[in-house]
């Protein structure tokens, strides 16, 4: 049996490596690249690394592969390889949460089993694949989620469960560095980090030894001065920086910042900005709101205007507000901030209208993390990445490094030739599947959990096990609240990125499911048993 199990192993792993290198290994480009690309082309033209609006971390990972390889291919060669890693330490966490259910009806091979089809299903998936093809932080996300996940499994299990605090002191140390590198890289994982790190809180706080709570203190101090350190540096004199979140909340909610602003008008309300300034912003704000409607009609539909529009055209109420402003960014932010809070204050439940809603796109019939069509066209994006990136300031850097002039040639052509990401029924039913499935196994899992947690006789068999299904189904809830609160899930990578996490939390429930039906089968039969018996 162990034997066919690595037979299956490397046949997955080897059809994986196949589909991701059998495409071609050119890097699809978008508007955001920029971001993220330029530190690394100025430090390898000799200039100072800088900062784009972006943390360091991701735009560092491609200094370093440009500077290894000097061939922007060797970008996607990494994040296919990240990719293969996820699926192994996917195998790996799935085998660590044996611990939380002692003596399991489910086999060894069986369970084994189930785990390689989950590592199958993730590698397999024409959205993994994508992301890894992009130049984005969405291409090493799985990778990260998939340690983080791992070092928290490993962190309860060895703490909590296990009782070995040395063991769990080390993953807890790695566990600060893993999460807060997580939210760096991808800030709508703050919340998922946080998560994370709450049962080493827990142990921070009320287990352990004085000099292992000094260990994990010194964890997250070594974690700060590597991760958060750099990145205010180099951030300082970057304006996007310090614009973006407060630009984009001001944005993904302009309707009700210019609703509320007639109000404030209209009542005379007593607010720190002139009415006749503040009236000419609203009727700005107005206008510009039904340009981006106009202008961008198959773009999110909820809300009915585009945000991207009022952020980044150059003529619309961000560039206005910045003039306005005088370029002062302290005051300009300040303004964002005030409205957006007031709309919390006096619209509240407008605000949680539009997250209900945002959040009614992740959890609809049909989990959408998962794509099931059977094409995923990429030779639209390559046509499109030439346009992104030939931008005169790109391509003034871009000649002082000849190795990304040629790729951008080189992308231009591919179009011709490169239709798409195939996926096969083999793998469009199982995703299919998982999408009908994911609702009904949540809604299961919770009904199991609360009958588990709130009975003694069956808390000491299922109740950690119950624990973990809760915890991988709050990963994906934090990190759906999180960006319903600050932005869209409309924009679909949003979602996507979370197919690692929301698959290993659909088997996860699967297991706990079985586990405990069979329990309460068996339960049932030894009742009636005894009953005919007396």
């Amino acid at each position: 049996m162990r034997l066919l199990y690595w037979a299956a192993l490397l046949a997955i792993f080897g059809f994986a490596t196949w589909q991701r290198f059998s495409l071609p290994l050119d890097p699809i480009a978008d508007p955001d690249t920029w971001g993220y690309l330029s530190p690394a082309l100025r430090k390898l033209a000799g200039a100072e690394f800088g900062h784009t609006g972006r943390n360091f971390i991701y735009p560092g990972f491609l200094l370093l592969m440009l500077r290894a390889s000097d061939d922007v291919r060797a970008i996607t060669v990494a994040q296919h390889f990240l990719g293969l890693l996820a699926a192994g330490v996917l195998l790996l966490t799935w085998r660590r949460a044996c611990v939380f259910l002692p003596n399991p009806r489910i086999g060894g091979a069986a369970r084994s089993g189930l785990g390689l089809i989950a590592a199958a299903l993730f590698l397999f998936a024409g959205d993994q694949i994508h992301f890894e093809l992009k130049i984005r932080p969405e291409g090493v996300s799985a990778f990260l989620i998939s340690v983080n996940l791992w070092l928290a499994i490993q962190v309860v299990a060895s703490g909590l469960i296990e009782k070995r605090t040395t063991a769990a002191t080390a993953y807890g140390s790695a566990l600060v560095f893993s999460s807060i590198l997580l939210a760096s890289v991808k800030p709508t994982f703050v919340l998922a980090g946080i998560l994370t790190v709450l049962p080493l809180a827990v142990f921070f706080l009320h287990g352990g030894r004085a000099g292992e709570k000094f260990a994990l203190a010194g964890a997250a101090m070594i974690t700060v001065a590597l991760l958060v350190l750099p990145e205010r540096l180099l951030s300082r004199n970057d304006e996007n920086s310090r614009t973006f979140l407060p630009t984009t909340l001001f944005a993904m909610h302009a309707n009700l910042i210019r609703d509320q602003m007639a109000d404030d008008l209209q009542r005379g309300a007593p607010i720190p900005y002139p009415s006749e300034w503040l009236q000419h912003v609203q009727s700005a704000l107005s206008s510009e709101i039904a340009k981006s409607a106009a202008a961008s009609r198959q773009y999110h539909v909820s809300l009915g205007f585009s945000p991207d529009y009022l952020i980044y055209h150059p003529t619309s109420i961000a560039a206005q507000l910045r003039n306005e402003f005088g370029g002062n960014i302290t005051a300009l932010c300040a303004f964002y901030r005030f409205y957006y809070w007031r709309i919390w204050q006096h619209r509240p439940l407008l605000v949680l209208r539009k997250i209900a809603h945002q959040l009614s796109l992740f959890y609809a019939p049909m989990c959408p993390a998962y794509n099931w069509a059977q094409i995923l066209p990429v030779g639209d994006e390559y046509e499109r990445s030439v346009k992104s990136l030939d931008i005169p300031l790109y391509r003034k850097i871009a000649r002082s490094h000849p190795a990304e002039v040629d790729i951008l040639d080189r992308i231009g052509n591919l179009p011709r030739s490169q239709g798409g990401i195939e996926q096969g029924v083999y793998i469009r039913k199982p995703l299919g599947l998982l999408a009908a499935t994911y609702l009904p196994m949540l809604f299961i899992s919770l009904g199991f959990s609360i009958f588990v947690l709130l009975r003694k006789t069956h808390r000491g068999r299922f109740g950690w096990l119950a624990a973990l299904v809760l915890f991988m189904y709050s990963y994906n809830f934090a990190i759906c609240f999180e960006v319903a609160v600050v932005s869209l899930l409309e924009y679909r990578r949003y979602i996507v990125v979370q197919m690692y996490a929301t698959t290993l939390a659909q088997f996860f429930a699967l297991w706990f499911i079985v586990e405990f039906a069979i329990k309460m089968r068996g339960d049932g039969e030894s009742i009636g048993n005894r009953a005919a018996g007396a």
